[in-house]
Order: structure tokens, then C-alpha cells, then sequence
């Protein structure tokens, strides 16, 4: 009988809950993002920021859109990836301004033929429509170069997802790519750490609040029954996340001198 009268209770509050968690899973992601994205204004500089975090997020969360089309999936992780890139695309955006306004002398550099206010650009002669060169990729100088970049592939990515979304193997390592570029986002931080020997210029509070995050995404994709590529490399995040929080600790144990005039460059996760 009291169990019973419980019920009443435990219903909603079971609800709530779960709507708790989908709302985390929805905005959770980009909460590291707040803060640098209000350092990057107070400061008028972004050069502690990678705007190849941005590029991987943006093709990871493409991806698990288009292969929710084959797949459907836990609507809290597809809102989760059209935040995931309008985030991305303001942090880009910002991060541009800034860097333009401080290179008042620097070239500019774009991914169509265009500028933004519409000046045609001088290009070589074999590359009459495009200024697009390979050793500047994701550099360019404004905004609305990274957005065609950005629409050209979702288009082609999204035309051959319409050719092949009848295939089963296809749609599965789509999933798996998806979930993969995300995982494998703090790799370069990781091997930047083993080969300097050293955390220096590190956020440990970000790593931290990065590993929580994974932990806690991880443990919705088996809660939930996600697809089976989201649960596995959601755990292969945490493990490089333990991974730089072991190498921090490490290295603060056992420092090295660093060499004189030694530049550390900031990785891609490193915020």
C-alpha cells in the first residue's frame, strides 16, 4: 500500500530526472566553451584558443547528424550536435574578428575567390575561381570562408549519405567515424604532453571538467542503449582524458628543465 502510494511521487520524479539528464547531454558539451569564448572578448586575443577544435567538432557533429538519418538515435544527442555547431561556428567567428583586427598586415587568405566584402582576389591562373591553398587551410581571414567550407561539406558528405543510406555497412562506419574524430580530439594534446615532457600551458580544470563530461556522456550511451560505436568510443575518451590527468600528475612529480628559449605551441584542446 505505501508502495503504491509512492508511485504517485516516483513517476514524475523519474521524469524530471530524465529530462535533467537529456538537457545535460544537450548543452553539458559546450559549457567548457563559456568561458573561453568570454576570455577571447575580454581580451581581443585568441591565439590561446585552436580554431582546429572547432574543425573537428564541426565535422564529428555533421557526421552523427547524418548518420542519425540512417540510425535514429536519442533526440538529446542529436540537439546536442546542431548546439555542438552553432557553438563551434561562434567560437570560429569571434575568433577570426580577433585575429584580423590584431594582423592588420596579414594576407588575406580565403576559400573562395571572394573576399567577404566582395573584391575579387588576385589567384593563379590554374585556380581562376578558388584561393584555395592546402598550407592555409582553416586560416583564412573571414568568417563566411569557413561557412562554405562548412556548407560545401555537408553537401558532399550529405549526397553520399542520399546515395548510400540503404547500406547498412555504410551507415554503421559513418557512426563509427563520427563518434571517432570526437574521441580522438584530445590525442594531439596527449601526444604534446609525452613528447615535451611537460603539461605546461595545460587547463587542468578544463581536463577535469572534460573528463566528467565523457564520464557522464559514456555512461547515458549505456544507460540509454545508444548505438554500440557511441558507447565504445565514449569510453575511449575517458581513457585519453585519465590518460593527460596521469601525465599531469606525472610530470608534476617528475618536472624537466625546459630547454632555453624552448617554445611549447599550444594544442588543438588545450583551451
Amino acid at each position: 500500500m505505501e508502495a503504491e502510494g509512492l508511485g504517485w511521487l516516483l513517476v514524475p520524479l523519474h521524469q524530471l530526472v530524465s529530462w535533467v539528464a537529456a538537457g545535460a547531454m544537450v548543452f553539458g558539451g559546450v559549457v567548457p566553451y563559456i568561458p573561453q569564448y568570454r576570455d577571447i572578448r575580454r581580451t581581443q586575443n585568441a591565439d590561446g584558443f585552436s580554431t582546429h577544435v572547432c574543425l573537428v567538432l564541426l565535422v564529428a557533429n555533421i557526421l552523427r547528424i547524418l548518420f542519425w538519418f540512417g540510425r535514429h538515435f536519442e533526440s538529446p544527442l542529436l540537439w546536442q550536435s546542431i548546439v555542438m555547431i552553432l557553438t563551434m561556428l561562434l567560437m570560429l567567428k569571434l575568433c577570426t574578428e580577433v585575429r584580423v583586427a590584431n594582423e592588420l598586415n596579414i594576407k588575406r587568405r580565403s576559400f573562395s575567390a571572394t573576399d567577404s566584402e566582395g573584391e575579387e582576389l588576385k589567384a593563379p591562373p590554374r585556380r581562376p575561381y578558388l584561393d584555395f591553398d592546402t598550407h592555409h587551410f582553416w586560416h583564412w581571414s573571414s568568417f563566411a570562408d569557413y561557412v562554405q567550407c562548412v556548407l560545401a561539406f555537408t553537401g558532399v558528405a550529405g549526397y553520399v549519405t542520399y546515395l548510400s543510406i540503404d547500406s547498412a555497412l555504410f551507415v554503421e562506419t559513418l557512426g563509427f567515424l563520427a563518434v571517432l574524430t570526437e574521441a580522438m580530439l584530445g590525442v594531439p594534446q596527449l601526444y604534446r604532453n609525452y613528447r615535451h615532457r611537460s603539461t605546461e600551458g595545460m587547463s587542468l580544470k578544463m581536463v577535469l571538467m572534460w573528463t566528467s563530461g565523457d564520464t557522464f556522456k559514456t555512461a547515458y550511451f549505456l544507460l540509454n542503449g545508444a548505438p554500440l560505436q557511441f558507447s565504445v568510443c565514449g569510453l575511449l575518451q575517458v581513457m585519453v582524458d585519465l590518460a593527460i590527468l596521469g601525465q599531469a600528475y606525472a610530470f608534476a612529480h617528475h618536472p624537466q628543465k625546459p630547454a632555453p628559449h624552448a617554445v611549447h605551441p599550444v594544442s588543438a584542446k588545450a583551451l
